[in-house]
């Protein structure tokens, strides 16, 4: 693995424990602000893994991104299904 494929995997790495440790602290936004900054930067971080990395690892990284933030996606889906009604 060179060093154009090892950056963007630690910084995916430091996102996720970043995302880790944003959801251990208290929030009276129910994380909502974390939440946007995590998106915010995890977008442009999966296109960059992806394109440094590979389909297959974006898609990976990706469902990872996803699972850590399944609440906003929740909500993102339930709006999605309101406006479709």
């Amino acid at each position: 693995m060179s060093g154009a494929q090892a950056l963007p995997l630690l910084a995916a790495c430091l996102w996720l424990i970043a995302a880790n440790l944003a959801a251990m602290l208290p929030s009276r936004d129910d994380h909502r602000s974390c939440a946007a900054a995590l998106v915010l930067v995890g977008v442009p971080l999966l296109g960059w893994a992806t394109y440094a990395l590979g389909p297959n690892a974006g898609v990976v990284l990706m469902a990872a991104g996803a699972s850590m933030l399944r609440w906003p996606l929740k909500a993102a889906l339930g709006r999605l299904r309101r406006l479709a009604q």
